[in-house]
């Protein structure tokens, strides 16, 4: 049942109201003063407030402004008399949610503390969704000089406007960096909004970053905002930012200069506040070397520059992660935690290579905490979930390699390594690439990489 709480210092409009909105299944609370209907607010969950302007103590303007500052999805409706419209218009400009001039009409009543007791209902749904977004992203505490490193970029940059650019492996947690700089702003109250710029192809990526008008094109059927005018007065995470296109980046880039959008067959220009996070798994400075990323918006979007390690580069944050997901996924699926042996513990610490980063290690201990029968996960129950078999897979692979001749750097004999190792594993597999990578223990998507660095094409 939902609660709203009316506040007049007339008697008798406070019980005549509690009457009709009882009638319609709310529960009523009440107060004859501003101090009241503070205290009332600060001890009961309250959906809607009906709340008369002029009060004894404190007036109905100065208990509307410590509620949008202390209750921001508490719903007010003012309720006014005939002499004071001018006000309750100053009231609306703060945020009350509509006014309602005195005499009452219950239908006008019943009406807007409905549609009131609603947005509020959906306000609420939208802050646990947040809530639950920022715990699924929560920035688990690690040990290594990287996790520092990025906590001190993050206390440095938050509270500014400063343009962010992540720079990591897929996986690495480049979103999760970028939500905490959101929550730790002076933003954290506004949206934080994510644009996979890889995923949404290039012939509507101006439509879903701008926004278009009615009638722009086929299908617009009516208006709609784009990703950067949803984000205002928050943050917006350009994800994948390197592969968009050379047309999309400079309207981007233009966007970025006089902050203001156009939307597709629009003429008048929307102005936005919105900081602007953005990230890449590319190697950008690469990128903007072979022409394929404008050097004028990185430069723009490069302002404070945050490289993310891949998970193998830094393993002294795994054990910090095995045991928050642990936990976690416990609490998520309503079991016990799970316990670990040292010796599968140490195998992901120490020998597992991590090919999918964090996001490869949350996948594989909520895997574990469902399917691992026993309160203890064993080295085996490890092994089977990341595909190892018990006997080493690397001992008829490296069969046949060849002599490699001792002259030159390590890296040099390394990379020569690594090319006859991976040319000798995709000819076993009859270069079926999915095969490959599962001997390999890599992402299909990391095998391509692999062999376009190493130069092994498919008739190597």
């Amino acid at each position: 049942m939902n609660t709203v709480l009316v506040v007049d210092d007339e008697k008798n409009i406070r019980e005549t109201l509690k009457d009709v909105l009882e009638d319609e299944g709310y529960v009523v609370l009440l107060a004859e003063n501003g101090r009241g209907a503070l205290n009332v607010i600060e001890r009961n969950a309250v959906d809607a407030v009906l709340l008369d302007l002029w009060l004894p103590e404190i007036g109905g303007i100065d208990v509307l402004q410590t509620i949008k500052s202390d209750f921001r999805e508490l719903q007010v409706i003012i309720i006014t008399g005939h002499g004071t419209i001018d006000t309750a218009v100053k009231a609306t400009k703060i945020g009350a949610f509509d006014f309602i001039e005195k005499p009452l009409s219950i239908d006008r009543v019943l009406n807007v503390v409905g549609h009131a007791v609603k947005i509020s209902g959906l306000r609420k749904d939208n802050r646990e969704l947040r809530q639950q977004s920022e715990k699924n992203y929560f920035m688990v505490p690690g040990k290594s000089q990287t996790f520092s490193e990025i906590e001190n970029l993050i206390e440095s940059c938050a509270q500014s406007n400063t343009r962010v650019f992540i720079w990591g492996e897929n996986g690495t947690g480049k979103e999760v960096i970028a939500r905490r700089i959101h929550i730790k702003s002076s933003r954290k109250n506004g949206p934080f909004v994510a644009v996979n710029c890889a995923a949404i192809p290039q012939t509507l990526i101006e439509s879903e970053l701008f926004g278009y008008r009615k009638g722009a094109f086929t299908g617009a059927l009516q208006d709609r905002k784009g990703k950067f005018e949803v984000a205002d007065t928050g943050t917006i995470f350009l994800d994948e930012i390197a592969d968009m296109s050379l047309e999309a980046q400079a309207k981007v880039l233009r966007v970025l200069e006089e902050m203001q959008v156009e939307r597709v067959g629009g003429v008048k220009p929307v102005e936005i506040d919105v900081r602007v996070i953005a990230a890449t798994n590319k190697n950008i400075t690469e990128e903007v070397g072979k022409g394929r990323f404008r050097e004028d918006l990185y430069y723009r979007l490069n302002v404070v520059p945050i490289h993310v390690l891949p998970l193998r580069e830094r393993r002294e944050d795994i054990p910090s992660l095995i045991e928050y997901y642990l936990q976690f996924f416990a609490d998520e699926n309503n079991k016990k935690k799970k316990g670990i042996t040292e010796e599968a513990r140490k195998f992901l610490i120490e020998d597992y290579t991590w090919p999918g980063n964090i996001r490869e290690l949350k996948n594989l201990v909520e895997r574990l905490t469902i399917l691992t029968l026993e309160d203890t996960i064993k080295l085996s129950d490890v092994r089977r979930a990341v595909g190892f078999s018990e006997a080493p897979v690397s001992t008829q692979a490296l069969e046949g390699l060849g002599h490699i001749e001792i002259t030159g750097s390590l890296k040099a004999a390394k990379e020569l390594f690594e090319k006859s190792y991976v040319d000798k594993v995709l000819k076993e597999s009859e270069f079926n690439i999915s095969k490959a990578a599962r001997i390999l223990k890599v992402e299909r998507s990391n095998l391509y990489k692999l062999m376009k660095r190493l130069g092994i094409g498919k008739k190597s």
